[in-house]
């Protein structure tokens, strides 16, 4: 049997709205659209400035002296 979605609830502190209580499913869903969200914003920016190269053998210096 499936669980009916519950509407999420509005919890009001003096009178005002404070917080909402939503389903867990939902919640994770949010924060899975905001993530995709802030990447993208993300790779906007990175678009913008230019592309910078590097030598693998420089790469390996940097981050991996040892080898």
């Amino acid at each position: 049997m499936k669980a009916r979605k519950r509407k999420p609830e509005i919890v009001f502190r003096n009178g005002k709205p404070a917080a909402v209580i939503v389903d867990i499913n939902d919640y994770q869903k949010m924060l899975e659209r905001l993530e995709d969200a802030h990447d993208l914003q993300v790779l906007r920016e990175m678009r913008k400035k230019p592309l910078k190269f590097k030598k693998l053998e420089d790469f390996l210096k940097e981050f991996r002296p040892d080898v």
